[in-house]
């Protein structure tokens, strides 16, 4: 969020618990701000409380204690009708028994809106979805992305000073899912209103986000940009949970870096060669075995037990190497990298 941006959301001490014995701590003492206009995504595992806070911030659940505000304004004891978000599910939970259209117009018949001004807005938002021509369709004669996109351009014809959206593209093939996230990003510029995203999906949120909070057993453990989150995660659970980080450790960071402590290195940061070939002045360097090699089309993924003691995880781009460079299961190599592409993780 930038200096002097207003803030869309504020999340103050926010904590959930569910009954039981003992209790379940879903979320606890939570702080946000996001601010308007930013594709925010909370990013996370199951379980995580990611999932929780955008229930909150709706109003489907109530905290426990602490506040949510929007624009300003303390929301935290409204039920969700009265909030100016909406919200899209995984399931799209479009009514089947209802045209297209109808679905995308059904928030603004209840509202009150005339009907002829409804169906102008409902047709506008099917335009902006590319959907236009199917409006006289029933959900089920859709594809799961066309459906998606009903549910989206229903939640926005309301025009939602945020728009809150709960794992939107979990239940579509990679292929369509990869496809959704180019649109969805298209259509949030376009809109220009708060989207707060959440996702399992490290590779999603990297791609879609302003910004992300990467959340861990309720709490969060580090907000920033995508790149600040990928290339200095401030904590060893975002380093390994967000996309794939190398961890040095004890003894092998001791032998490889000279210094005791915890450090992470992505994989495509490391270059591998036969021992002996130079490598670039000032780098890291260690020796190994190639304990796994997996061909994944554009990158080989090459896995190195370290002489040092541990295990990296290579990754180098398949247009300069072929089988004759040796790189092989068994081979002994060196890796190397560029000392500041070493992040020292924080131990405490």
């Amino acid at each position: 969020m930038s200096e002097g941006q207003a803030a869309a959301i504020r999340l103050v001490g926010l904590r959930k618990e569910f009954h039981g014995t003992p209790p379940v701590v879903a979320v606890d003492d939570v702080d946000l701000v996001v601010g308007g206009g930013e594709f925010f995504s909370m990013l996370g595992p199951s379980g995580s409380g990611k999932t929780t806070v955008l229930r909150m911030i709706a109003g489907f659940e109530a905290p426990t204690a602490g506040r949510v505000e929007l624009a300003g304004a303390d929301v935290t004891a409204l039920p969700p009708h009265r909030r100016d978000v909406n919200t899209v599910f995984q399931d799209y939970a479009l009514f089947p028994h209802l045209s297209v259209r109808d679905n995308v117009e059904y928030g603004l018949r209840v509202k009150g809106v005339d009907k002829a001004q409804a169906r102008t807005r409902a047709m506008a938002e099917l335009e902006r979805v590319r959907l236009a021509d199917l409006a006289e369709r029933r959900p089920a004669q859709l594809s799961g992305g066309q459906r998606q996109r009903v549910a989206l351009a229903r939640a926005l014809v309301n025009r939602p000073q945020v728009l809150l959206l709960d794992e939107p593209l979990g239940a579509l093939d990679l292929k369509l899912r990869e496809q959704m996230q180019v649109e969805l990003k298209a259509i949030q510029r376009e809109v220009g209103i708060t989207f707060l995203f959440v996702t399992h999906d490290q590779e999603e949120a990297l791609t879609l986000s302003d910004r992300i909070a990467v959340f861990n057993a309720g709490r969060i453990e580090q907000v920033g940009t995508a790149r600040e989150v990928y290339e200095s995660p401030a904590t060893g659970f975002v380093a390994g949970f967000v996309g794939t980080s190398n961890m040095l450790t004890a003894a092998a960071a001791q032998a490889v870096v000279g210094t005791d402590g915890a450090f992470a290195i992505r994989p495509e940061k490391i270059h591998l060669t036969l021992p002996g070939v130079s490598a670039e002045p000032g780098s890291v360097r260690t020796r190994g075995t190639i304990a796994e090699v997996v061909y994944a089309g554009p990158v080989t993924r090459y896995v190195v037990d370290l002489a040092a003691g541990g295990r990296l995880t290579a990754l180098e781009q398949n247009g300069h190497r072929t089988a004759a460079d040796g790189l092989v299961r068994g081979a002994e190599v060196d890796l190397y990298w560029a000392a500041q592409h070493l992040i020292s993780i924080p131990t405490t």
